[in-house]
């Protein structure tokens, strides 16, 4: 099982909580010029609205869709994640207030179909149990439209080759920015340890907030598992198994067949006509 933990050692029900959320958009200035906003948008225009964002994280994707005039919903496991989406929605005279839902992604249960699902930054990754990723795919299928499209993305984690079957990186060097409405400094480091027989990464992680030079909340956070990479073979083979047909991989943010081994691409798929159903919860915001 993924056992995730914060500053106190406590198991966690979710990632992406305390300085996490709060430091995201400020360490990630540069992601709406990021090459997946464009890639996405050019196959939600071709295969169709409206669309499901899955792991919509503080809204990248989703309020840049919505002013665009797309039909968005973004759906996300974490609460402050979605409170983040929510504030920069209403700073955008955006009304996002039923299109968003606080669920997983194997046990998604949404009130409507969609004619493309987009799981980007290689969310799907972070279900590390096969049955969990497995549950998740026909979930995603039942909520597409006969037809309808799923776009994700995938990454080969760890160095190839590996200099073991088990190993750690050393520490990254601090990654930091400063919040420019006050000032507010943040600061992340972060290792991994792959094994690269499992085919599993887990990573850990330390924030810091500073003030005037000063740490005011430090916070380490550690996933283990955290993350399952899949070979292209792999992931059409799981893509199949779902129902989805007309699987193809593409090189990372184009349209171009993915090369073998590449570091990071892209799989489109295509629901069928029959796919089996199964009622949808109520849904939760």
């Amino acid at each position: 099982m993924t056992e995730q933990t914060g500053t106190t050692g406590e198991p966690l029900g979710y990632e992406y909580r305390g300085l996490i959320p709060e430091s995201w958009d400020v360490l990630r200035a540069n992601a709406p010029q990021w090459p997946d906003v464009d890639f996405y948008r050019q196959i939600i225009l071709g295969a169709g609205q409206p669309t499901l964002d899955v792991g919509c994280a503080t809204g990248r994707l989703l309020l840049a869709y919505l002013e665009a005039g797309i039909d968005t919903d973004g759906v996300d496991v974490s609460p402050e994640m979605l409170a983040v989406v929510r504030r920069k929605a209403a700073a955008r005279g955006l009304d996002a207030s039923r299109r968003l839902f606080r669920q997983s992604m194997d046990e998604l249960a949404l009130p409507r179909r969609y004619r493309t699902i987009v799981v980007s930054s290689s969310t799907f990754q972070l279900l590390t149990e096969p049955e969990a990723a497995a549950a998740a795919l026909r979930r995603f299928a039942q909520h597409l439209e006969p037809g309808g499209t799923l776009v994700m993305s995938l990454m080969l984690l760890g160095t190839r080759p590996p200099p073991a079957p088990v190993y750690t990186t050393e520490w990254s060097g601090w990654w930091e920015a400063t919040r420019p409405e006050d000032g507010a400094v943040f600061r992340r480091r972060t290792r991994a340890t792959y094994d690269t027989v499992k085919q599993l990464e887990s990573t850990e992680d330390e924030y810091e907030l500073r003030r005037a030079g000063r740490v005011v909340t430090a916070e380490s956070h550690s996933r283990s598992p955290a993350t399952r990479w899949y070979t292209q073979a792999q992931a059409v083979a799981l893509l199949r198994s779902a129902g989805f047909a007309a699987v193809r991989l593409t090189d990372g943010f184009t349209l171009e067949p993915a090369p073998p081994e590449a570091p990071l691409f892209c799989v489109l798929a295509t629901r069928p006509d029959a796919v089996a159903q199964t009622e949808p919860a109520a849904p939760a915001r």
